[in-house]
Protein backbone atom coordinates (compact mmCIF):
# COMPACT_ATOMS: atom_id res chain seq x y z
CA UNK A 1 0.00 0.00 0.00
CA UNK A 2 1.35 3.57 -0.86
CA UNK A 3 2.47 5.89 2.17
CA UNK A 4 1.16 8.86 0.60
CA UNK A 5 -1.30 11.01 2.34
CA UNK A 6 -4.63 11.93 0.63
CA UNK A 7 -7.10 13.41 1.15
CA UNK A 8 -10.16 11.49 1.64
CA UNK A 9 -13.88 12.61 3.16
CA UNK A 10 -14.75 10.80 6.12
CA UNK A 11 -17.61 8.19 5.97
CA UNK A 12 -20.58 10.29 5.79
CA UNK A 13 -22.73 9.03 8.77
CA UNK A 14 -26.35 9.97 7.94
CA UNK A 15 -29.06 7.99 9.31
CA UNK A 16 -29.98 8.60 12.55
CA UNK A 17 -32.93 6.31 13.18
CA UNK A 18 -32.93 2.06 13.23
CA UNK A 19 -35.44 -0.10 12.90
CA UNK A 20 -34.78 -2.86 15.90
CA UNK A 21 -35.89 -6.65 15.52
CA UNK A 22 -35.06 -9.81 17.77
CA UNK A 23 -31.77 -11.27 16.14
CA UNK A 24 -32.30 -15.07 16.06
CA UNK A 25 -29.10 -16.66 17.86
CA UNK A 26 -27.07 -19.69 18.24
CA UNK A 27 -24.93 -20.45 21.34
CA UNK A 28 -22.55 -22.67 20.49
CA UNK A 29 -20.52 -23.40 23.45
CA UNK A 30 -16.57 -25.01 23.13
CA UNK A 31 -15.98 -28.20 23.74
CA UNK A 32 -13.84 -29.83 26.71
CA UNK A 33 -12.78 -27.42 29.18
CA UNK A 34 -13.98 -24.12 27.55
CA UNK A 35 -16.76 -23.24 29.50
CA UNK A 36 -18.99 -20.20 29.12
CA UNK A 37 -19.43 -17.24 30.87
CA UNK A 38 -22.78 -16.04 31.25
CA UNK A 39 -23.78 -13.50 28.96
CA UNK A 40 -25.17 -11.22 31.54
CA UNK A 41 -21.68 -10.48 32.56
CA UNK A 42 -19.64 -7.18 31.82
CA UNK A 43 -15.89 -7.30 31.70
CA UNK A 44 -14.06 -5.90 34.68
CA UNK A 45 -13.49 -1.97 33.47
CA UNK A 46 -9.38 -1.82 33.73
CA UNK A 47 -7.37 0.59 32.26
CA UNK A 48 -5.38 0.15 28.94
CA UNK A 49 -7.93 -2.80 28.19
CA UNK A 50 -10.68 -2.03 25.66
CA UNK A 51 -14.50 -2.35 26.90
CA UNK A 52 -14.99 -4.21 23.36
CA UNK A 53 -13.26 -5.83 21.11
CA UNK A 54 -14.68 -5.94 17.16
CA UNK A 55 -12.63 -7.84 14.33
CA UNK A 56 -13.73 -6.91 10.83
CA UNK A 57 -12.45 -9.78 8.29
CA UNK A 58 -13.08 -9.78 4.23
CA UNK A 59 -12.45 -11.86 1.90
CA UNK A 60 -10.00 -12.13 -0.77
CA UNK A 61 -9.03 -8.29 -0.43
CA UNK A 62 -5.79 -6.94 -2.00
CA UNK A 63 -3.44 -4.70 0.05
CA UNK A 64 -3.73 -1.85 -1.82
CA UNK A 65 -7.39 -0.95 -2.02
CA UNK A 66 -7.97 1.86 0.62
CA UNK A 67 -8.47 5.19 -0.83
CA UNK A 68 -6.64 6.68 1.63
CA UNK A 69 -3.65 4.76 1.75
CA UNK A 70 -3.31 5.77 -2.05
CA UNK A 71 -5.86 4.22 -4.02
CA UNK A 72 -6.74 6.65 -6.75
CA UNK A 73 -8.97 4.18 -8.43
CA UNK A 74 -12.05 3.42 -5.33
CA UNK A 75 -13.56 5.43 -2.67
CA UNK A 76 -13.70 3.72 0.78
CA UNK A 77 -14.54 6.37 3.48
CA UNK A 78 -15.04 3.21 5.91
CA UNK A 79 -11.87 1.96 5.75
CA UNK A 80 -10.35 5.53 5.42
CA UNK A 81 -11.49 6.17 8.77
CA UNK A 82 -9.77 2.90 10.35
CA UNK A 83 -6.40 4.21 8.77
CA UNK A 84 -6.59 7.44 10.32
CA UNK A 85 -7.63 6.83 13.59
CA UNK A 86 -4.80 3.96 13.63
CA UNK A 87 -2.10 1.94 12.60
CA UNK A 88 -1.59 0.09 9.57
CA UNK A 89 0.96 -2.74 8.80
CA UNK A 90 2.44 -2.19 5.30
CA UNK A 91 3.64 -5.83 5.50
CA UNK A 92 1.01 -7.59 6.55
CA UNK A 93 0.63 -11.29 4.88
CA UNK A 94 -1.78 -14.05 4.72
CA UNK A 95 -0.52 -17.27 6.65
CA UNK A 96 -2.05 -19.13 4.01
CA UNK A 97 -3.62 -17.73 0.74
CA UNK A 98 -6.99 -19.61 0.71
CA UNK A 99 -9.85 -19.02 2.68
CA UNK A 100 -9.98 -21.74 5.32
CA UNK A 101 -6.14 -22.25 5.92
CA UNK A 102 -5.69 -18.54 6.61
CA UNK A 103 -8.65 -18.06 8.94
CA UNK A 104 -8.02 -21.94 10.59
CA UNK A 105 -4.40 -19.07 11.69
CA UNK A 106 -6.21 -16.01 12.09
CA UNK A 107 -8.14 -17.92 14.87
CA UNK A 108 -5.82 -20.22 16.76
CA UNK A 109 -2.20 -18.17 16.13
CA UNK A 110 -1.28 -21.90 14.81
CA UNK A 111 -0.09 -22.69 11.03
CA UNK A 112 -2.52 -24.15 8.70
CA UNK A 113 -0.40 -27.22 8.35
CA UNK A 114 -0.78 -27.58 12.04
CA UNK A 115 -4.65 -26.60 12.51
CA UNK A 116 -4.84 -29.63 9.67
CA UNK A 117 -6.66 -26.91 7.60
CA UNK A 118 -4.41 -26.85 4.65
CA UNK A 119 -7.32 -27.08 1.79
CA UNK A 120 -10.48 -25.68 1.79
CA UNK A 121 -13.66 -27.31 3.55
CA UNK A 122 -11.67 -28.86 6.68
CA UNK A 123 -12.46 -27.74 10.67
CA UNK A 124 -10.15 -27.19 13.15
CA UNK A 125 -8.97 -30.76 15.80
CA UNK A 126 -10.83 -30.05 19.01
CA UNK A 127 -7.37 -29.82 21.17
CA UNK A 128 -6.54 -26.51 19.80
CA UNK A 129 -8.44 -23.73 20.61
CA UNK A 130 -10.04 -20.93 18.97
CA UNK A 131 -10.60 -17.00 19.51
CA UNK A 132 -14.16 -17.56 20.85
CA UNK A 133 -13.42 -20.64 22.77
CA UNK A 134 -10.23 -18.96 24.64
CA UNK A 135 -11.54 -15.57 25.31
CA UNK A 136 -15.15 -17.35 26.47
CA UNK A 137 -12.57 -18.98 29.37
CA UNK A 138 -10.10 -16.03 29.98
CA UNK A 139 -12.36 -13.51 29.98
CA UNK A 140 -16.11 -11.98 30.74
CA UNK A 141 -15.87 -10.83 26.82
CA UNK A 142 -19.65 -12.14 25.44
CA UNK A 143 -18.14 -13.79 22.45
CA UNK A 144 -20.38 -13.37 18.84
CA UNK A 145 -19.55 -13.90 15.17
CA UNK A 146 -21.81 -12.88 12.16
CA UNK A 147 -20.83 -14.16 8.69
CA UNK A 148 -18.15 -16.16 6.71
CA UNK A 149 -16.87 -19.18 8.70
CA UNK A 150 -15.80 -21.89 6.17
CA UNK A 151 -14.28 -24.07 9.26
CA UNK A 152 -15.65 -26.30 7.53
CA UNK A 153 -18.86 -24.61 6.35
CA UNK A 154 -19.25 -21.68 4.86
CA UNK A 155 -21.77 -20.00 6.75
CA UNK A 156 -23.05 -21.98 10.09
CA UNK A 157 -25.23 -21.30 13.17
CA UNK A 158 -22.48 -23.61 14.91
CA UNK A 159 -19.35 -21.86 15.92
CA UNK A 160 -16.95 -22.96 19.01
CA UNK A 161 -16.87 -20.33 21.34
CA UNK A 162 -19.00 -18.13 19.88
CA UNK A 163 -23.10 -17.28 19.80
CA UNK A 164 -24.06 -16.81 16.10
CA UNK A 165 -26.06 -13.83 15.13
CA UNK A 166 -26.63 -13.97 11.81
CA UNK A 167 -29.58 -15.43 9.90
CA UNK A 168 -30.44 -17.55 6.99
CA UNK A 169 -27.20 -17.11 4.51
CA UNK A 170 -26.36 -18.74 2.13
CA UNK A 171 -25.01 -17.57 -1.78
CA UNK A 172 -22.65 -14.50 -2.60
CA UNK A 173 -21.85 -11.72 -0.96
CA UNK A 174 -23.82 -9.02 -2.30
CA UNK A 175 -26.71 -10.98 -0.85
CA UNK A 176 -25.23 -11.75 2.55
CA UNK A 177 -23.22 -8.92 3.84
CA UNK A 178 -25.84 -6.80 4.33
CA UNK A 179 -27.46 -9.85 6.25
CA UNK A 180 -24.27 -9.31 8.47
CA UNK A 181 -23.80 -6.22 8.71
CA UNK A 182 -27.35 -5.58 10.05
CA UNK A 183 -27.43 -8.01 12.48
CA UNK A 184 -23.99 -6.71 14.05
CA UNK A 185 -25.47 -3.52 14.32
CA UNK A 186 -28.53 -4.63 16.12
CA UNK A 187 -26.71 -5.86 18.54
CA UNK A 188 -23.99 -3.06 19.00
CA UNK A 189 -27.44 -1.00 19.24
CA UNK A 190 -29.49 -3.22 21.66
CA UNK A 191 -26.61 -4.70 23.95
CA UNK A 192 -26.41 -2.44 27.20
CA UNK A 193 -24.14 -0.28 27.81
CA UNK A 194 -22.37 -1.90 30.67
CA UNK A 195 -21.99 -5.33 28.63
CA UNK A 196 -18.65 -5.91 27.07
CA UNK A 197 -18.00 -7.86 23.72
CA UNK A 198 -15.54 -9.58 21.37
CA UNK A 199 -17.39 -9.27 17.85
CA UNK A 200 -16.61 -11.18 14.55
CA UNK A 201 -17.97 -9.43 11.40
CA UNK A 202 -17.08 -11.83 8.78
CA UNK A 203 -18.08 -10.27 5.12
CA UNK A 204 -17.83 -12.47 1.80
CA UNK A 205 -17.30 -9.33 -0.31
CA UNK A 206 -14.62 -8.73 -2.52
CA UNK A 207 -14.90 -12.73 -3.21
CA UNK A 208 -17.52 -12.00 -5.78
CA UNK A 209 -15.34 -11.06 -8.06
CA UNK A 210 -14.66 -14.58 -8.42
CA UNK A 211 -18.36 -14.58 -10.46
CA UNK A 212 -17.46 -11.93 -12.33
CA UNK A 213 -14.27 -13.70 -13.79
CA UNK A 214 -16.55 -16.46 -14.13
CA UNK A 215 -18.77 -15.00 -16.38
CA UNK A 216 -16.35 -13.10 -18.34
CA UNK A 217 -13.62 -15.98 -19.18
CA UNK A 218 -13.73 -14.97 -22.97
CA UNK A 219 -12.26 -11.90 -24.18
CA UNK A 220 -14.93 -9.88 -25.86
CA UNK A 221 -14.35 -8.76 -29.34
CA UNK A 222 -15.60 -5.71 -28.29
CA UNK A 223 -15.78 -3.74 -25.10
CA UNK A 224 -18.93 -4.44 -23.30
CA UNK A 225 -19.03 -0.93 -21.23
CA UNK A 226 -17.41 1.65 -24.03
CA UNK A 227 -19.07 3.88 -21.07
CA UNK A 228 -16.64 2.91 -19.02
CA UNK A 229 -13.14 3.21 -20.95
CA UNK A 230 -12.21 6.51 -19.44
CA UNK A 231 -12.79 5.07 -16.04
CA UNK A 232 -10.58 1.88 -16.40
CA UNK A 233 -6.98 1.67 -13.96
CA UNK A 234 -4.03 1.02 -15.82
CA UNK A 235 -2.46 -2.56 -15.73
CA UNK A 236 -0.51 -2.67 -12.66
CA UNK A 237 3.47 -2.24 -13.05
CA UNK A 238 4.24 -5.96 -12.45
CA UNK A 239 1.98 -7.06 -15.19
CA UNK A 240 4.45 -8.36 -17.25
CA UNK A 241 7.15 -10.54 -14.92
CA UNK A 242 9.98 -12.50 -14.67
CA UNK A 243 9.16 -16.36 -16.56
CA UNK A 244 11.84 -17.77 -13.68
CA UNK A 245 8.82 -19.27 -11.92
CA UNK A 246 8.31 -22.99 -9.95
CA UNK A 247 6.17 -25.13 -12.24
CA UNK A 248 3.53 -24.98 -9.20
CA UNK A 249 2.54 -21.04 -10.12
CA UNK A 250 3.24 -21.54 -13.96
CA UNK A 251 1.26 -24.55 -14.49
CA UNK A 252 -1.61 -23.34 -11.71
CA UNK A 253 -2.02 -20.08 -13.64
CA UNK A 254 -3.08 -22.09 -16.38
CA UNK A 255 -5.18 -24.24 -14.27
CA UNK A 256 -6.88 -21.65 -12.34
CA UNK A 257 -7.48 -19.48 -15.43
CA UNK A 258 -7.76 -21.04 -19.00
CA UNK A 259 -8.43 -17.48 -20.58
CA UNK A 260 -4.75 -17.01 -20.18
CA UNK A 261 -4.19 -19.78 -22.66
CA UNK A 262 -7.46 -20.54 -24.72
CA UNK A 263 -9.02 -17.44 -24.71
CA UNK A 264 -6.46 -14.63 -23.62
CA UNK A 265 -7.79 -11.88 -22.76
CA UNK A 266 -6.62 -8.11 -24.19
CA UNK A 267 -5.35 -5.59 -22.25
CA UNK A 268 -8.68 -3.76 -21.99
CA UNK A 269 -10.42 -6.83 -20.44
CA UNK A 270 -7.39 -7.01 -17.73
CA UNK A 271 -8.65 -3.31 -16.57
CA UNK A 272 -12.30 -3.96 -16.77
CA UNK A 273 -11.25 -7.16 -14.21
CA UNK A 274 -9.50 -4.06 -12.23
CA UNK A 275 -12.19 -1.66 -12.48
CA UNK A 276 -15.08 -4.60 -12.02
CA UNK A 277 -12.76 -5.88 -8.58
CA UNK A 278 -12.93 -2.53 -6.83
CA UNK A 279 -16.86 -2.00 -7.60
CA UNK A 280 -17.03 -5.62 -4.91
CA UNK A 281 -14.58 -3.62 -2.74
CA UNK A 282 -16.80 -0.30 -2.35
CA UNK A 283 -19.64 -2.29 -1.39
CA UNK A 284 -17.98 -4.28 1.82
CA UNK A 285 -16.67 -0.32 2.71
CA UNK A 286 -20.36 0.24 2.99
CA UNK A 287 -21.54 -2.93 5.11
CA UNK A 288 -17.94 -1.63 7.58
CA UNK A 289 -19.17 1.84 7.52
CA UNK A 290 -22.28 0.40 9.17
CA UNK A 291 -20.64 -0.84 12.11
CA UNK A 292 -18.95 2.05 12.48
CA UNK A 293 -21.81 4.10 12.55
CA UNK A 294 -23.70 1.56 15.76
CA UNK A 295 -20.03 2.45 17.71
CA UNK A 296 -20.12 5.64 17.03
CA UNK A 297 -23.55 6.69 17.99
CA UNK A 298 -24.19 4.11 21.13
CA UNK A 299 -20.99 5.79 22.38
CA UNK A 300 -18.57 2.64 22.22
CA UNK A 301 -16.14 3.91 19.28
CA UNK A 302 -13.49 5.36 21.90
CA UNK A 303 -14.26 2.26 23.65
CA UNK A 304 -13.23 -0.10 21.10
CA UNK A 305 -10.68 -2.30 19.79
CA UNK A 306 -11.16 -2.21 16.03
CA UNK A 307 -8.69 -5.07 13.99
CA UNK A 308 -9.28 -4.74 10.06
CA UNK A 309 -8.15 -7.38 7.90
CA UNK A 310 -8.42 -9.90 5.14
CA UNK A 311 -7.85 -13.45 4.70
CA UNK A 312 -6.14 -13.76 1.98
CA UNK A 313 -5.46 -11.16 -1.30
CA UNK A 314 -6.25 -11.12 -4.92
CA UNK A 315 -4.04 -11.51 -8.16
CA UNK A 316 -5.88 -8.23 -10.04
CA UNK A 317 -3.49 -8.26 -13.04
CA UNK A 318 -0.36 -8.59 -11.00
CA UNK A 319 2.20 -11.16 -12.69
CA UNK A 320 -1.16 -11.67 -14.88
CA UNK A 321 -3.07 -13.78 -12.33
CA UNK A 322 -6.08 -13.28 -10.95
CA UNK A 323 -7.86 -15.14 -7.66
CA UNK A 324 -5.70 -16.79 -5.25
CA UNK A 325 -3.21 -19.59 -4.61
CA UNK A 326 0.18 -18.07 -5.28
CA UNK A 327 3.14 -16.96 -2.60
CA UNK A 328 3.68 -13.43 -4.71
CA UNK A 329 2.67 -9.82 -2.33
CA UNK A 330 -0.85 -9.94 -4.60
CA UNK A 331 -2.17 -12.88 -3.40
CA UNK A 332 -0.82 -13.34 0.35
CA UNK A 333 -0.47 -9.70 1.11
CA UNK A 334 -3.48 -8.33 3.10
CA UNK A 335 -4.60 -4.85 4.81
CA UNK A 336 -3.77 -5.19 8.50
CA UNK A 337 -5.32 -2.26 10.51
CA UNK A 338 -5.76 -0.98 14.22
CA UNK A 339 -7.54 1.08 15.86
CA UNK A 340 -8.71 2.04 19.42
CA UNK A 341 -8.62 6.50 19.54
CA UNK A 342 -6.41 7.21 22.28
CA UNK A 343 -4.49 4.11 22.68
CA UNK A 344 -3.30 3.50 19.67
CA UNK A 345 -0.93 5.64 16.99
CA UNK A 346 -3.09 7.44 14.74
CA UNK A 347 -2.33 7.90 10.84
CA UNK A 348 0.53 5.63 11.20
CA UNK A 349 2.42 3.23 8.89
CA UNK A 350 4.85 0.67 10.20
CA UNK A 351 6.45 -0.63 7.59
CA UNK A 352 9.92 -1.62 9.50
CA UNK A 353 8.53 -5.45 10.58
CA UNK A 354 6.91 -8.19 8.64
CA UNK A 355 3.84 -9.11 10.28
CA UNK A 356 1.11 -12.06 9.39
CA UNK A 357 -2.44 -13.42 10.74
CA UNK A 358 -0.34 -15.25 13.57
CA UNK A 359 -0.41 -12.06 15.26
CA UNK A 360 -4.26 -11.27 15.79
CA UNK A 361 -5.34 -13.86 18.38
CA UNK A 362 -1.61 -12.98 20.69
CA UNK A 363 -2.29 -9.08 20.46
CA UNK A 364 -6.10 -9.32 21.26
CA UNK A 365 -4.71 -11.69 24.15
CA UNK A 366 -2.06 -9.04 25.28
CA UNK A 367 -4.90 -5.91 25.19
CA UNK A 368 -7.77 -8.25 27.15
CA UNK A 369 -4.36 -9.28 29.41
CA UNK A 370 -5.06 -12.77 29.61
CA UNK A 371 -2.41 -15.63 28.90
CA UNK A 372 -2.34 -16.55 24.90
CA UNK A 373 -2.96 -20.08 24.58
CA UNK A 374 0.37 -22.69 24.18
CA UNK A 375 2.53 -22.98 21.38
CA UNK A 376 0.73 -19.72 19.49
CA UNK A 377 3.48 -19.06 16.52
CA UNK A 378 2.45 -15.65 16.29
CA UNK A 379 3.67 -12.45 18.43
CA UNK A 380 1.57 -9.73 19.89
CA UNK A 381 1.75 -6.13 18.07
CA UNK A 382 0.86 -4.45 21.17
CA UNK A 383 4.47 -2.53 21.66
CA UNK A 384 4.39 -2.01 17.58
CA UNK A 385 0.73 -0.11 18.46
CA UNK A 386 2.17 2.14 21.28
CA UNK A 387 5.05 3.26 19.34
CA UNK A 388 7.67 0.43 21.01
CA UNK A 389 10.02 -1.95 18.60
CA UNK A 390 9.32 -5.38 18.02
CA UNK A 391 11.93 -7.55 17.33
CA UNK A 392 11.24 -10.31 14.77
CA UNK A 393 13.59 -11.33 11.86
CA UNK A 394 11.06 -12.88 9.49
CA UNK A 395 7.40 -14.54 8.75
CA UNK A 396 6.68 -17.72 7.19
CA UNK A 397 3.60 -18.23 5.13
CA UNK A 398 2.69 -21.59 3.28
CA UNK A 399 0.71 -22.27 0.16
CA UNK A 400 -2.52 -24.67 -0.01
CA UNK A 401 -1.88 -28.36 0.39
CA UNK A 402 1.11 -27.54 2.17
CA UNK A 403 3.37 -27.62 -1.57
CA UNK A 404 5.30 -24.18 -0.89
CA UNK A 405 6.65 -21.63 1.72
CA UNK A 406 7.32 -18.08 1.48
CA UNK A 407 10.19 -16.36 4.54
CA UNK A 408 9.61 -12.48 4.39
CA UNK A 409 12.23 -10.85 5.99
CA UNK A 410 12.81 -7.07 6.32
CA UNK A 411 14.47 -6.67 2.69
CA UNK A 412 13.95 -10.33 1.12
CA UNK A 413 11.35 -12.63 -0.14
CA UNK A 414 12.17 -16.35 -0.30
CA UNK A 415 10.06 -19.08 -1.99
CA UNK A 416 10.10 -22.79 -2.38
CA UNK A 417 8.23 -25.22 -3.49
CA UNK A 418 8.27 -28.94 -2.42
CA UNK A 419 10.30 -31.25 -5.26
CA UNK A 420 10.75 -28.38 -7.40
CA UNK A 421 14.06 -27.29 -8.27
CA UNK A 422 13.38 -23.08 -8.98
CA UNK A 423 13.60 -21.32 -6.06
CA UNK A 424 12.51 -17.79 -6.05
CA UNK A 425 14.39 -14.57 -4.03
CA UNK A 426 13.44 -11.15 -4.41
CA UNK A 427 14.56 -7.84 -2.97
CA UNK A 428 11.79 -6.05 -1.65
CA UNK A 429 13.29 -2.91 -1.09
CA UNK A 430 14.97 -2.57 -4.27
CA UNK A 431 12.20 -5.09 -6.47
CA UNK A 432 8.89 -4.49 -4.28
CA UNK A 433 6.99 -5.55 -7.60
CA UNK A 434 8.70 -8.61 -7.68
CA UNK A 435 9.63 -8.72 -11.33
CA UNK A 436 13.61 -9.92 -10.94
CA UNK A 437 14.19 -13.41 -9.69
CA UNK A 438 17.49 -13.72 -7.90
CA UNK A 439 17.74 -17.08 -7.09
CA UNK A 440 20.43 -18.43 -9.55
CA UNK A 441 22.27 -15.44 -9.09
CA UNK A 442 25.74 -16.23 -7.32
CA UNK A 443 26.04 -13.04 -5.89
CA UNK A 444 23.03 -14.45 -3.41
CA UNK A 445 23.97 -17.38 -2.41
CA UNK A 446 24.57 -16.65 0.81
CA UNK A 447 21.12 -14.95 1.10
CA UNK A 448 19.59 -17.60 -0.29
CA UNK A 449 20.88 -20.08 2.39
CA UNK A 450 20.36 -18.22 5.17
CA UNK A 451 16.76 -17.72 4.54
CA UNK A 452 16.73 -21.39 4.05
CA UNK A 453 18.06 -22.18 6.94
CA UNK A 454 15.40 -19.71 8.37
CA UNK A 455 12.63 -21.85 6.86
CA UNK A 456 14.06 -24.66 8.08
CA UNK A 457 13.96 -23.25 11.68
CA UNK A 458 10.57 -22.20 11.68
CA UNK A 459 9.71 -25.74 10.94
CA UNK A 460 11.03 -27.77 13.18
CA UNK A 461 8.65 -26.05 15.35
CA UNK A 462 5.75 -27.11 14.07
CA UNK A 463 4.11 -29.94 15.29
CA UNK A 464 2.55 -31.27 11.97
CA UNK A 465 0.10 -34.32 11.89
CA UNK A 466 1.01 -37.30 9.49
CA UNK A 467 -2.03 -36.99 7.57
CA UNK A 468 -0.93 -33.45 6.27
CA UNK A 469 0.87 -33.31 2.72
CA UNK A 470 4.32 -33.36 2.88
CA UNK A 471 4.73 -33.30 6.80
CA UNK A 472 8.27 -33.15 8.29
CA UNK A 473 10.05 -33.54 4.72
CA UNK A 474 10.82 -28.82 5.03
CA UNK A 475 12.91 -29.57 7.86
CA UNK A 476 15.27 -31.33 4.96
CA UNK A 477 15.75 -28.17 3.23
CA UNK A 478 18.65 -26.18 4.32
Amino acid sequence: MKKTDQHVADASFGRRDFLKWTVGTSVCLGSGSFLPIASSQAADVVKDRPKNILLVITDQQHFDTIAAGGCDHLRTPAMDRLYKQGTLFEASYSTNPVCSPARSSIFTSRTSSETTVYINGKRIPEHIPNMGQWFTQHTKYETVYAGKWHLPKTYTYSIPGFKVINTGLSGAGYICDPVVSRSCEAYIRNRPADQSFLMVASFMQPHDICEWLRLNTECPSEPRYPELEDQLPPLPKNFEYDKREPEHVSAGRLKRDPFVGKAAWDNQQWRYYQWSYYRHIEMVDAEIGRLLEALEETNRLEDTLIVFTSDHGEGLGHHQTVRKGTLYDESLRVPLIFSWPGHIKQRYTCSSVPVSGLDILPTLCDYAQIPTPGKVRGSSLKPVLEGKPLERAYVVSEVSSNTGRMVRTKRYKYIKYIDDPVEQLFDMEKDPDEMKNLAGNSEYAAVIKEHRQMLATWENQLEVEDDVPYAGQWRKIV
